[in-house]
């Protein structure tokens, strides 16, 4: 069969019109998706900035820069800075302290110190670092630092205030206790007859494992420790307060404190020239403008920033915890400059 012709156009009509193409997106959408995907990039920059941030901020921890806080108001050039001591004194505190006055020793407009001791004291180099760091400020800085003690300020926290020129104590403030405490825990009794433990210990000399934990202690053990651990940390603490206290108290005069090593009400220390004058935060910072030579000054003291790590560190020390560290610091004396009353 032939193939169809195709049919001839009948004559007066028109070819019906192509199908309409698609709608092209106008140069307006265009410029907006543009805009879009710009808002996007840099909201995930925005993003990753943030997320890095959070994370140095989490691993550095109480590792940066702290915060100033006015305690009273003032002019901002003539400042006074308040150096927290709080609570027991351990190298984790004694960082602490280095770190406010490091930051008080780069501010030009602190005109003095006031260390505000609230502490029975702690571990015996602790209390000496920050000791050594506040004289150090002083003999660099030339300006006037004083110590005002409220609460507790006894045995280590007694130490670090005679590194300051003046010492002002609340009326209700506790301190002295100069001397030194040592204790260590035997649990022979309880390993061998309750749980059925032999501990052997092996050493190189008879003194090696002097005073040990797994067995009580002969008068020959406690004299040795006497000796070598006591004697030193209290001629120590004996020297660091009578050159602390030079023109209130001699050498003979600290040596009879020590002898009881006595806790005194403020006004008791007073008496014992343990202390310059019972007062109050308003006394110490007139006194300290007063030998800085200035009439109105801002007080301001330096706190940690929040972080992260605060909240890991609250909750793993919410746990209690027995592990080779812990059994050690049990097992071992401890010597510390602290007022303890257990």
């Amino acid at each position: 069969m032939p193939p169809q012709q195709p049919e001839a156009p009948v004559a007066g009509l028109r070819a019906p019109p192509p199908p309409p193409s698609p709608p092209r997106k106008t140069g307006v959408w265009r410029i907006f998706w543009r805009i879009i995907f710009v808002f996007s990039i840099m909201a995930n920059v925005v993003l990753l900035f943030l997320l890095f941030g959070m994370a140095a901020f989490f691993v550095m921890g109480k590792g940066g820069p702290l915060i100033e806080e006015v305690v009273q108001k003032g002019p901002s050039a003539n400042k006074i800075a308040m150096i927290t001591v709080q609570g027991i004194i351990d190298g984790r505190m004694s960082q602490d302290v280095y770190q406010q006055l490091e930051q008080a020793r780069q501010d030009s407009r602190v005109r003095g110190l006031i260390v505000h001791v609230n502490s029975p004291g702690g571990t015996i180099s602790a209390s000496d670092q920050i000791y050594k760091e506040i004289r150090k400020f002083r003999t660099e800085k030339k300006k006037p630092v004083i110590a005002f003690m409220q609460g507790v300020a006894a045995s280590g926290g007694y130490y670090t205030s005679v590194a300051c020129e003046k010492i002002i104590a609340e009326p209700t403030a506790i301190t002295g206790s100069i001397g030194v405490i040592s204790w260590y825990m035997v649990v022979q009794e309880l390993l061998e007859e309750k749980l059925g433990i032999l501990p052997v210990t092996i050493t190189s000399g008879k003194k090696k494992d002097w005073p040990s934990s797994f067995k009580e202690p002969c008068e020959e053990q406690l004299q040795y420790k006497r000796e070598k651990l006591i004697a030193p940390a209290i001629k120590r603490f004996t020297d660091v307060v009578a050159e602390g206290r030079t023109g209130s108290l001699t050498p003979a005069d600290v040596n009879d404190l020590a002898r009881e090593a006595e806790i005194y009400i403020a006004q008791e220390a007073l008496e014992e020239k343990l202390i310059d004058k019972v007062g109050y935060l308003d006394d110490a910072v007139s006194l300290v403008k007063s030998m800085a030579g200035i009439d109105k000054a801002q007080v301001v003291r330096y706190r940690r920033p929040f972080s992260f790590s605060d909240i890991l560190m609250s909750r793993q020390a919410s746990l209690p915890k027995l592990d080779k560290t812990t059994l050690y610091e049990l097992g071992t004396p401890q010597v510390l400059y602290l007022w303890s009353v257990y």
